[in-house]
């Protein structure tokens, strides 16, 4: 690895950290060791799509950009199941309440179509189940 790749790589790591710290404060603290070998071939315009500041713009809050994603991956249907749930937590330790997230998943009939909400509002309320059994 060469030293310029070895900076990028600090730098989005860096960045990637305050997307965390703001999408899941529990997460701050994660250390994922080896993250630059996993994509030793990624382009850095790839690398920064995923890593760096596109994703970590200013403009959007945490709340509002998981939110956002939400409604993407209703759209996706059951195919984006997993990656639903994880934004589901997130959306929740960000501070979007259970309403906020039914609501945008509720909009997304109209793009995604009943069968992919109602799967959305389920993988939701699942979520929602598991953590307030995780809290209790």
């Amino acid at each position: 690895m060469n030293d310029a790749f070895a900076k990028m790589m600090q730098q989005m790591m860096e960045q990637g950290q305050e997307m965390v710290r703001a999408f899941n404060p529990a997460l701050e603290t994660m250390q994922v060791k080896g993250f630059d070998k996993m994509f030793p071939t990624m382009s850095k315009d790839m690398m920064e799509m995923w890593f760096g500041k596109t994703f970590n713009r200013e403009g959007l809050d945490a709340k509002t950009r998981l939110l956002v994603t939400i409604a993407a991956l209703t759209v996706l249907g059951a195919q984006a199941e997993p990656q639903l749930k994880m934004t589901v937590r997130h959306a929740l330790e960000a501070g979007a309440t259970e309403r906020e997230i039914a609501e945008v998943i509720w909009q997304m009939s109209m793009f995604g179509g009943l069968p992919a909400m109602q799967k959305a509002l389920e993988t939701a309320q699942a979520v929602f189940a598991e953590v307030k059994e995780k809290d209790a």
